[in-house]
């Protein structure tokens, strides 16, 4: 586990390739990450407030000053419409691993922040998707293709967690292999689930954006999926 301020990851990796300073590249990086966001903010207050798409550091004249990570979830919050701290729990995500993945040979490796994933695989994954109370809660597994990693896997939900979504869904389900971008889809996507009777309008808005390699909807008793992923109904033993 690596916590600072806010941001609490937790990142797994293979066994064999498992060092202590894996741990503490993680915690160097988040906290840089952190400093880098938060100094942007003190700056430009907008960038985490506005609830639709930010231009990066307008009164910049040169755009390659703006942080990395400010970027990406600029170009998130743009892809998407959404705000660009949608997409910050799948930026920490994927940055944490990248750097742990350039500094040790690592041959599996997730990251999750808070509910959100990244994943480097060596074997395919099936993953339940929590939603909270919802009779499917729990019943519905994806299967994450290794040969489809890294990847990120993001949910948003209107009815579980702190996080703000304009839609009732119990949970959204998004996988793409940007896991900045799978999180901004979920939330864009989850605010556009008010009903179980727009499930099916927000699975045809979906196939209009190729990067969204699998979707899964839940709300209250209903479910609508599409993708490359085989999803899967679980039966627990209990």
């Amino acid at each position: 586990t690596v916590q600072y301020l806010e941001t609490d990851l937790w990142i797994g990796v293979d066994h064999p390739s498992f060092r202590k300073e894996i741990a503490e590249l993680a915690q160097k990086e988040v906290v840089l990450l952190r400093k880098q966001l938060d100094h942007y903010i003190t700056l430009h207050p907008e960038f985490l407030t506005s609830l639709e798409p930010v231009p990066p550091a307008p009164n910049l004249q040169n755009v390659l000053s703006v942080p990395k990570i400010v970027r990406e979830m600029t170009e998130s919050g743009f892809r998407t419409h959404t705000g660009p701290m949608a997409s910050v729990a799948g930026m920490f995500a994927r940055h944490t691993a990248e750097i742990i993945r350039a500094c040790f040979p690592v041959k599996e490796l997730v990251v999750e922040n808070g509910g959100d994933y990244y994943l480097f695989l060596k074997e395919d994954l099936l993953m339940t998707v929590f939603a909270g109370n919802s009779p499917l809660s729990e019943k519905i597994g994806v299967i994450v293709p290794a040969a489809e990693t890294p990847c990120g896997i993001c949910t948003s939900s209107g009815t579980v967690g702190p996080s703000l979504s304009f839609g009732k869904a119990d949970a959204v389900m998004v996988a793409c292999y940007s896991p900045p971008l799978a999180d901004g889809w979920a939330t864009a996507l989850a605010n556009r689930v008010k009903s179980p009777a727009d499930i099916e309008k927000v699975l045809t808005f979906s196939e209009q954006f190729p990067e969204i390699l699998s979707l899964i909807i839940i709300c209250e008793d209903k479910t609508g999926i599409r993708g490359n992923f085989v999803v899967r109904f679980v039966h627990n033993s209990a």
